[in-house]
C-alpha cells in the first residue's frame, strides 16, 4: 500500500505522496464565450459550431456541436473564440459543473468555459473525469440571485489532484474500461425504462380509445386519430362536454401555487429558484377534479394536460375546464394525456406559438364513452399505471445507484484513494 498525504483540501481528502494538488490556471488556459446579438439573421446559422450549456452533457463525454451554428460575421461580433479539438468544456452557470471534451473545433457562449491545456503535464481526459464529480462543489463557489454563476477567476482557482502524467494516462485507461461497463448497464437499464414508457402509453390509448371489453362491436369513430370505437360510444364537439372557468385571485395570500408538470399538477416549491414573477396577485383559483391545460407553445411544453387534485392558484396563462355530467375528469386527462404524448392536436395549432383558443378546443370533436365506462376506464387505468410506474421508480433507482457507483469509482482512482495495478 502506498504513502500517502493530507491534500489540504476537505473535498479530495488524501492523495499519494508523490502527487500535488495545483490551481486550474496552473495547467490550462480558461477561454470564455459569448452570445452575437440575436436578431440579427446574418451573425446566424453558418458553418461555425457554436454550442451553450444545453447542448453538452456530462454523460456523452464528448461534444461535436450545439443547435445553432455561427456565421464568420456572427463569430466576429463577439468576443468568443475557437476551441481546440480535444478541449474541455466547462458548464459555469445553468447547471454549473457539466462538462465535455469537443470532439470537433466550436466557440461557445458564455455559459461556458473552455480549458486548453498549456502545460504539457496534464491529459484531457483524466481532469475531465476529476471535474465530472465535483459538480457539487463548483456549485458550492457560484453566486447570483437569478440564477448561480461561478467566475471563470474563482474557477481558475480551485485546485484539484496532479498526479504524474504516466499515471495520469494509466488510471484514464482503467476508467474508459471499467465506466464503458457502467455505462452500458445503465444504457439497458434506460432501454427496459423506455420500454416500460411506451408499453404504458400504448395501454392508455388502448383502454380510452376501445374500452375494456375485447369483444364489443366497433364502429368508426370519424376521427383519423382514433380511428374505430365501441358501437355505443358517441363523438362529439369538447363544447358540449366541458367549459372554461376562469376565477382570478386579486391579491395573493399565500395560497399553494401549482404547476402543471409531466408528473401532474404539482404544488411547486417556491424556494427552489428558476423564474418567478414579480407577484402572484392576479393568479387564478384552481379547483379540484378539474382539468387544467395549456393551450400554447403546445410544440415544446413537456405535458399540456392535468388533473388539478387540490385547492391552489396558477398562473392565469394556463385553460382550467370543468366537466358536465356527460364526463369523467379522470377519464378525460387520461385521453388528453394520450394526444398529449404523441402531440396529436399540434396540427390544429396554426399560429406562430403553436396555440389553440378555447373556442378551437371547443371546436375539436372527441369521443364520449357513458359516463359509467368512463369511471371503470379511468379506475382501470390507475390501477395499472401504478402497477408500471413501481417498476419504472425502481428501475430509477436502480440507475441512481450505478450512477453513485461510478461516481465513487471515479474519485477512487483521481484522488489516489486506489492505484491501477501494474503502473
Amino acid at each position: 500500500m502506498r504513502e500517502m498525504k493530507d491534500s489540504g483540501i476537505s473535498w479530495i481528502n488524501e492523495i499519494p505522496r508523490n502527487w500535488n494538488v495545483e490551481p486550474i490556471k496552473y495547467s490550462y488556459r480558461l477561454i470564455a464565450g459569448a452570445t452575437p446579438e440575436s436578431t440579427n439573421v446574418d451573425f446566424w446559422d453558418g458553418d461555425i459550431k457554436w454550442i451553450t450549456p444545453a447542448d453538452f452533457k456530462t454523460k456523452d463525454v464528448f461534444v461535436t456541436g450545439g443547435s445553432r451554428n455561427l456565421t464568420i460575421e456572427g463569430y466576429k461580433s463577439c468576443s468568443t473564440s475557437m476551441l481546440p479539438i480535444g478541449s474541455i468544456v466547462f458548464s459555469k452557470r445553468a447547471p454549473i459543473g457539466t462538462v465535455a471534451i469537443t470532439a470537433d473545433k466550436l466557440c461557445t457562449n458564455q455559459g461556458c468555459l473552455g480549458l486548453v491545456e498549456k502545460s504539457g503535464r496534464v491529459l484531457n481526459k483524466f481532469y475531465f473525469y476529476v471535474i465530472s464529480i465535483y459538480g457539487e462543489v463548483f456549485n458550492l463557489y457560484g453566486s447570483g440571485t437569478t440564477f448561480k454563476e461561478i467566475s471563470a477567476n474563482t474557477f481558475a482557482n480551485i485546485k484539484l489532484p496532479m498526479p504524474p502524467i504516466q499515471e495520469q494516462k494509466s488510471i484514464v485507461g482503467f476508467l474508459d474500461a471499467k465506466c464503458a461497463e457502467i455505462d452500458a448497464l445503465s444504457a439497458d437499464i434506460q432501454t427496459q425504462i423506455d420500454t416500460l414508457e411506451q408499453y404504458k402509453r400504448s395501454v392508455i390509448t388502448e383502454a380510452v380509445t376501445k374500452g375494456l371489453n375485447p369483444d364489443v362491436e366497433m364502429k368508426d369513430s370519424g376521427l383519423k386519430w382514433i380511428g374505430k370505437i365501441p358501437s355505443s360510444w358517441n363523438v362529439m364537439p369538447n363544447k358540449y362536454l366541458m367549459k372554461k372557468k376562469k376565477v382570478i385571485c386579486p391579491v395573493y395570500n399565500g395560497e399553494d401555487i401549482l404547476s402543471l408538470t409531466m408528473k401532474g399538477v404539482i404544488v411547486r416549491d417556491l424556494d427552489a429558484g428558476g423564474k418567478m414573477p414579480t407577484s402572484f396577485d392576479g393568479y387564478q383559483r384552481l379547483e379540484p377534479g378539474n382539468l387544467l391545460m395549456c393551450l400554447f407553445d403546445i410544440d415544446v411544453t413537456p405535458r399540456c394536460i392535468g388533473l388539478i387534485k387540490q385547492e391552489g392558484l396558477s398562473s392565469p396563462a394556463y385553460s382550467q375546464f370543468e366537466l358536465n355530467d356527460m364526463g369523467n375528469a379522470k377519464y378525460y386527462c387520461y385521453y388528453y394525456t394520450m394526444l398529449d404524448n404523441d402531440k396529436t392536436l399540434l396540427h390544429l395549432a396554426k399560429n406562430l406559438r403553436h396555440s389553440l383558443t378555447e373556442d378551437q378546443l371547443g371546436a375539436i370533436s372527441v369521443i364520449v364513452p357513458p359516463v359509467q365506462e368512463q369511471k371503470r376506464i379511468a379506475k382501470f387505468l390507475d390501477a395499472k399505471c401504478e402497477e408500471i410506474d413501481k417498476v419504472i421508480a425502481a428501475k430509477i433507482e436502480q440507475l441512481a445507484l450505478i450512477d453513485e457507483y461510478k461516481k465513487s469509482l471515479i474519485y477512487e482512482y483521481v484522488t489516489g484513494k486506489k492505484e491501477v495495478s501494474a503502473i
